[in-house]
């Protein structure tokens, strides 16, 4: 950093008292950035009867937060459902391509439904989901959800979580991933 000493003496100002000055704001710079590293994180979801409540904030990304749900809780399968604010992108499975085809990405638009489940693929979560997104036009657009993050306000996701372990497998035939429900299911 280069400073003109010159300049901070002709209007009044000593060297030692802008080192000074400049030590105090640095002091206060750090002191509000570890701060604001050790407030707590607002916690994502809490345990209920039926399974977990989930509460997402603007800009979490919703399949990472239910991801990180299923993984820390060790949730062998389940079902959930939602309602907030989101900003989505939408697919429509093309059969002849054997992948989807995004839509436009809707933001910061009201996600009125939302439904999926929660299951297991090659060790993995696997996610399967379908929603309904509106805007101040109350026009609905919906489908497979590809991907979508909390837009302004929040998100309210219900998990019901089932007692058996759940795997997905691809369907070469389909080429799309289907649900086994009966452990007999080959890829």
């Amino acid at each position: 950093m280069f400073v003109n000493f010159r300049f901070l003496k002709n209007n009044g100002m000593k060297a030692s008292q802008f080192c000074i000055s400049l030590l105090i704001i640095i002091t206060l710079i750090t002191e509000k950035a570890a701060a604001q590293k050790t407030q707590p994180e607002i916690a994502r979801y809490t345990k209920v009867p039926a399974g977990y409540l989930m509460v997402l904030r603007q800009g979490d990304t919703i399949f990472k937060e239910i991801e990180v749900l299923a993984q820390k809780e060790n949730i062998p399968s389940a079902n959930f459902t939602g309602m907030g604010f989101v900003t989505m992108t939408f697919g429509f499975f093309d059969f002849k391509k054997k992948e989807y085809d995004p839509k436009q990405e809707f933001k910061d638009v009201e996600l009125a439904s939302m439904q999926g489940s929660i299951a297991w693929q090659k060790g993995k979560v696997s996610i399967h989901a379908h929603g309904t997104v509106t805007g101040k036009d109350f026009k609905a657009y919906g489908g497979h959800i590809l991907s979508g993050t909390v837009s302004t306000g929040s998100l309210e996701i219900m998990v019901t979580v089932h007692d058996k372990k759940l795997e997905r497998i691809k369907e070469e035939k389909l080429g799309a991933n289907v649900l086994c429900i009966s452990g007999q299911c080959t890829e």
